[in-house]
């Protein structure tokens, strides 16, 4: 050890230091994204947070990709498989260097899930910090749809839909570009990465209240609210170390129901299923798209959250934030207060320490279960049927469609499907096919919010479905259909659907179908050959050989 330890001493380490607990703080960072932006600065307070308790902090720094800035390229091919490499890169570190706990930050979408893979994966002692959503976006001179309106990145990319149809002129567009992401921290709404800071707060895994808070103030300076998260995280931290209470011991199957419930009563994002399953599989715990789907039909959407209502994150945190609605869910017996948290102590235990006020009459933020946005089984729905025989995954958000019927127009990518609808070659009632983008298949599963959005701003958003092997962005609304299994590279019906064939939905029975002969599929299928791969080497060719179907949460094993 006496060659180990002449390293440490050449960067500044003492006697004293090497009896202290090392700390591994993951930290997912680049400069030029909003989200993450400003980890370096909260890493070094959770740094220093640590030095103050007795420990040693280690940097462990990742790669990490920006849904919203690679939407409709070929770079968000990398967004999904960051998740694994970002868990794995803290693994190796955390591993590496032998040490005692982990703590990892969490902003942008993929970067959610993966600080918290590998302390599910290795049985360690750790926690995880939401870095914050960015404050809603505002523009007082914006004088057409968005007029009046908080502004988050979803209005950009529907924008453009408008724009493309003549709803808007070249200002406003510009307007929206300018306005809608006014500094930093994850986007504002109900997408992605604010879903997946829930889930992680739901699961017990981080400390009550610090996943809701702004991420920085008004001058775009870190919100001193998230310096005090650091405070409390590093000693609940220290706190688990001195308990022995490692990951494992916190997420269970009840944390898992905890976490799925407050997707359905937020109205989370798609990709909730694929985080979800994938850190239960990574955690050790059984846990199906079916399990998911029946916490659903329980379920009422009460949180009135863009994309589906007005409000934003750092509005329902003035309501009480995730405690809050976990609260009201308890109260009507929809989820687990005996769950165990990094704090110590139960969801129950916090929750009578924490003793919410009773919400402000009037606000609108958070609906009661007596008088919810939408009923239970009407967010997100899982499909099954002959283009779809294992599953598929369907966001309603409380939207009132039974039955949907029309022909298909089919795309083998993305960019030629968006081309096509900024083109005005898809209208009212067609049934819009992009296949080619699963996990093996783009390769990477990217998202499918620029056609998605653009059919919203051209007001098709309730009159055109769009059904994908790919999956879809939280910001996502309209009749999608994402997570289509198999997908169309491995095979699946999706692969053999023809321009004019019939697509049929049908929300209440859950089925999604090709109306035609499984006889007529099958041979079809039998006529089929997959196309040549995308990818044959470095990071996406290496992904296509271990990535799971999206099934199964889209894992690698």
């Amino acid at each position: 050890m006496t060659c180990s330890r002449s390293n440490f001493r050449a960067v500044g380490w003492s006697d004293a230091d090497f009896r202290k607990p090392v700390i591994t703080v993951g930290v997912p960072y680049t400069n030029v994204m909003p989200c993450n932006n400003k980890f370096m600065d909260l890493a070094n307070a959770v740094c220093e947070a640590i030095e103050a308790e007795g420990g040693k902090a280690m940097l462990a720094t990742t790669p990490i990709i920006s849904d919203g800035q690679t939407q409709g390229t070929l770079g968000m091919r990398y967004s999904l498989v960051s998740r694994e490499y970002i868990a794995d890169c803290i693994e190796i570190m955390h591993e590496g260097y032998a040490a005692d706990a982990m703590i990892c930050l969490a902003g942008c979408d993929k970067s959610v899930p993966a600080a918290l893979m590998p302390l599910a994966r290795l049985d360690i002692v750790g926690l995880t910090l939401f870095g914050g959503p960015a404050l809603p976006g505002k523009c007082a001179t914006l004088k057409g749809r968005s007029k009046g309106k908080q502004l988050d990145p979803g209005s950009v990319m529907e924008g453009i839909g408008a724009y493309g149809a003549g709803l808007i002129d070249d200002e406003e567009l510009y307007k929206l570009e300018c306005h809608s992401l006014p500094g930093s921290g994850t986007c504002s709404a109900m997408f992605t990465a604010c879903t997946m800071a829930t889930v992680i707060e739901a699961l017990g895994m981080c400390v009550p209240m610090t996943c809701s808070p702004a991420a920085v103030t008004e001058k775009n300076e870190i919100n001193p609210v998230k310096l005090a998260d650091v405070r409390a995280s590093v000693k609940a931290l220290f706190a688990l170390m001195r308990g022995e209470v490692t990951a494992r011991s916190i997420l269970t199957r009840k944390a898992f129901e905890n976490a799925v419930a407050i997707v359905y009563a937020l109205g989370g994002s798609t990709n909730a299923v694929l985080h979800v399953l994938a850190l239960a599989w990574e955690a050790g715990v059984p846990f199906t798209i079916e399990d998911f789907d029946a916490i659903g039909k329980r379920v009422p959407l009460i949180g009135n959250l863009s994309p589906h209502g007005p409000h934003h994150m750092v509005d329902l945190h003035a309501m009480g934030g995730v405690p809050r609605v976990f609260q009201i869910l308890l109260d009507a017996g929809l989820v687990h207060g005996d769950a165990l948290t990094v704090t110590g102590k139960t969801w129950a235990q916090n929750l009578k320490e924490l003793a919410l006020p009773p919400l402000p009459a009037g606000q609108t933020v958070v609906m009661p279960l007596s008088a919810p946005l939408s009923a239970a089984g009407k967010h997100i729905i899982v499909l099954k049927g002959s283009l779809a025989p294992p599953s598929a995954v369907m966001k309603l958000s409380g939207k009132s469609l039974a039955t949907f019927e029309g022909p298909a127009v089919c795309f083998d990518s993305e960019m030629d499907a968006f081309t096509a609808i900024m083109a005005g070659k898809i209208v009212k009632g067609h049934c819009l096919v992009i296949r080619y983008e699963g996990p093996k298949g783009a390769p990477g599963m990217p998202e499918m919010l620029s056609p998605g959005a653009a059919l919203v701003g051209q007001g098709l958003g309730p009159h055109v479905a769009l059904v994908t092997d790919g999956r879809f962005s939280g910001a996502s609304h309209g009749i999608m259909i994402g997570h289509v299994t198999p997908e169309a590279r491995d095979g699946g019906p999706l692969a053999v659907v023809r321009d004019g064939d019939i697509v049929r939905i049908d929300t209440k029975a859950q089925t999604l179908d090709l109306a035609i002969s499984t006889e007529e599929i099958a041979a079809r299928l039998k006529a089929w050959s997959p196309p040549p791969e995308k990818a044959t080497k470095g990071t996406l060719a290496k992904y296509t050989k271990l990535v799971q179907s999206a099934h199964l949460g889209a894992y690698c094993a």
